[in-house]
């Protein structure tokens, strides 16, 4: 048992300082050839947070444990929304004021409803993790296209979230590659610490996955959006969530799919559909408040922790 919390520690710190450090490489390197600060956030940003879901998710269906692959997407994409955006409001409520993100919530929504259409057949194959990566691209363009009308106070804030300092060429470089390297070597450890601790326990693998896996995954992202709100940057802590859960579902899911197909395993309908509902109910606070109060923020943690102890009782 020691040695399988020590391989989770150690995966954990991998995961959490590769993402760290791809994301502050890409940034800087991104700054310096002049893109835009929104589009690095809504691109560079999120997809390097979900870095570790991709880097898990591979190494976990290349190893035959799909149900990994799969509930650490799930999980990763309620984390977000339920524990993330929660503590993020709570430390201070949320102002929304991007337009891309009221646009991107719908487009999340629309990802996560995807997963049980894929689902229904019991496995996401390869030619639907080929539509997934496409879409991906079409997403990117979408947001390369549409960052251009966005307004220079949220390009400022997502500039001064960014850098602070005139980035150097060769310490962004240095900062990916650390980051490439300690993300491989940390889902390696992750992996194999959660599935020993699941035996160990006598929990499936989906719920492992659900819990431990998203939660060690996400890290990235908690970080990420807890910083941002409590500097008063909401369209940075709300965008990194929603874009993370879009690349999750059509990055890590997809290109996961593409090298081999995933299975459903031990992942519930009611799994499924919780993932669903959470972007159904962060749609309807966007749109009809575009602010996250302390009292909203709570409730998420409160819907968090009582899924949480709901799938425990229902393993």
């Amino acid at each position: 048992m020691t040695e399988t919390l020590l391989y989770l520690l150690a995966g954990s710190l991998g995961l959490y300082l590769g993402g760290e450090w791809l994301v502050s490489g890409g940034s800087r390197l991104s700054l310096r050839f002049g893109v835009s600060p929104l589009i690095i956030g809504l691109t560079v940003v999120a997809l390097g947070t979900s870095s570790p879901e991709l880097a898990v998710s591979l190494r976990a269906a290349l190893g035959g444990s799909s149900e990994i692959a799969l509930g650490n997407v799930v999980g990763s994409n309620i984390c977000n929304i339920a524990l993330i955006l929660g503590l993020a409001a709570v430390v201070r409520p949320i102002t929304i004021q991007s337009r891309l993100i009221r646009h991107d919530v719908p487009i999340m929504l629309a990802c996560c409803a995807l997963i049980p259409i894929l689902l229904v057949n019991g496995k996401v194959g390869r030619l639907d993790g080929v539509v997934l990566a496409l879409s991906l691209i079409g997403y990117i363009g979408f947001n390369l296209w549409d960052a251009r009308m966005e307004s220079r106070e949220v390009q400022d804030e997502y500039r001064d979230a960014l850098s602070r300092r005139p980035p150097k060429l060769v310490l962004s470089i240095v900062l990916i590659v650390a980051g490439l390297f300690a993300l491989t070597y940390g889902a390696r450890y992750f992996v194999d610490g959660a599935v020993s601790l699941g035996k160990a326990l006598g929990f499936s693998e989906s719920f492992i996955a659900l819990t431990v896996v998203a939660l060690g995954t996400s890290l990235p992202e908690l970080a990420a959006s807890v910083i941002a709100s409590a500097r008063g940057q909401g369209d940075i802590a709300v965008g990194n969530v929603v874009g993370s859960n879009i690349f999750n579902v059509l990055a890590v899911l997809g290109l996961t799919a593409i090298v081999t197909p995933i299975g459903i395993g031990g992942i519930t309908r009611p799994d499924l559909g919780f993932m669903v509902l959470l972007s159904v109910a962060l749609l309807g606070l966007v749109i009809t408040g575009r602010r996250l109060s302390r009292l909203e923020g709570w409730l998420l943690l409160g819907v968090y922790f009582g899924y949480m102890i709901w799938r425990g009782i229902n393993l």
